[in-house]
């Protein structure tokens, strides 16, 4: 296709050289000639008129008729040294040689055909407004349709689902690129992170456990911010503080997370300086003590049912209403976990697991 391109632009350069020279020369009569063939015309007509007589009329055209031929030999070009009829044969010689190699010796000096193309990724990630995003994805689709054992394709389409919002998507490109190029730090993170995005931010049990093998495996800035994120989710401050301290000592002083991961911090140091709930409570007299946890679970209880999408929430209800030895209301508050969660294998799992731990399966 491209010597195609670029064999038409040649002939068209070609062409452009020999057109001109294929034109007949044409130069314009002098102004005698023209004027002693218009006299001519003049006496013609005059004499059809009637306007003179025959004699007179020939006598005219016979003095015009000299001075025009006086006027044509003038007006003849002279011979010029070394015109020859060759001149215009060899000009065209030279441009069907001279131009095609002028510019095939151009391109061998200054392009570079043996180049290849720009990698898929770097075309993927290039700016919105610079590019078709849709289109550059269902190529890669369409490609991987042919190709279902190519990992680097779902590698690619991964930040390209997330950038759409293609949330399942995503999780499948990375499970894919996870199962056929097999385990890094950057793809069990990539992994983990579209299960983050799939459950609306919730780090779950699976994606904990992919952020836990990508450090294993190496350095990785987001599985420590995932799983610093695990850890306030779960209340456990003094974890999550020191996997955010640790990426913040880790990133250049210009990275863009820098600000959100200060800003995480010091929350986390405004919550341990507040009074702890459950400190207040425990200090109270039993009866009250019952009361203020009650009242807590009640609340929590009425935010699920408006809300059931939080695996969080129900795993700590469950576990209120055992130390509360509401055993019935432990086991309808898993059921309606369960079903609120039927598609979510993991967050099933966790489940699952907790019902085994505090014994309410029976």
């Amino acid at each position: 296709m491209l010597w195609g391109i670029f064999a038409l632009l040649t002939g068209i350069a070609v062409l452009a050289v020999l057109w001109p020279l294929a034109k007949p020369v044409r130069k314009a009569a002098s102004p005698d000639v023209a004027f002693y063939r218009a006299k001519l015309e003049e006496i013609e007509r005059d004499a059809e008129l009637a306007a003179i007589s025959p004699q007179d009329a020939e006598a005219a055209k016979t003095e015009a008729a000299r001075q025009l031929l006086a006027a044509a030999e003038k007006d003849e070009p002279k011979p010029t040294f070394g015109a020859s009829p060759m001149r215009p044969r060899l000009v065209a010689i030279v441009a069907l040689v001279f131009v095609p190699g002028l510019a095939l010796g151009l391109y061998g000096y200054l392009g570079h055909p043996d180049w290849p193309d720009e990698p898929l990724e770097a075309r993927l990630n290039a700016p919105a407004e610079s590019m078709d995003i849709n289109a550059a994805i269902a190529k890669v689709e369409a490609h991987l349709a042919q190709h279902p054992d190519d990992g680097l394709g779902y590698e690619v389409l991964v930040p390209a689902y997330l950038r759409l919002g293609r949330i399942e998507d995503a999780v499948h490109a990375a499970q894919m690129a996870l199962q056929k190029l097999g385990d890094n730090p950057q793809r069990l993170t990539a992994y983990g992170e579209t299960l983050v995005f799939a459950n609306d931010g919730i780090v779950t049990e699976q994606a904990r456990q992919l952020f836990v093998r990508a450090l294993a495996a190496g350095s990785e800035p987001k599985a420590l911010f995932f799983l610093g994120l695990a850890a306030s989710q779960e209340g456990d401050k003094t974890t999550a503080r020191n996997y955010w301290q640790k990426l913040l000592a880790q990133s250049p002083p210009d990275a863009p997370w820098r600000s959100d991961l200060t800003a995480r911090l010091a929350a986390l140091s405004q919550q341990s300086a507040a009074p702890d709930p459950a400190a207040a409570i425990a200090a109270l007299p039993p009866a009250e003590r019952a009361a203020a946890i009650g009242a807590m679970i009640d609340r929590l209880a009425a935010r699920l049912a408006e809300n059931g999408q939080d695996i969080e929430g129900w795993l700590r209800l469950v576990r209120a209403y055992k130390v509360m030895n509401e055993i019935d209301k432990a086991r309808a508050a898993l059921a309606t976990a369960r079903r609120d969660f039927g598609g979510n294998a993991a967050a099933t799992a966790r489940l699952d697991a907790l019902a085994h731990e505090l014994g309410l399966n029976s």
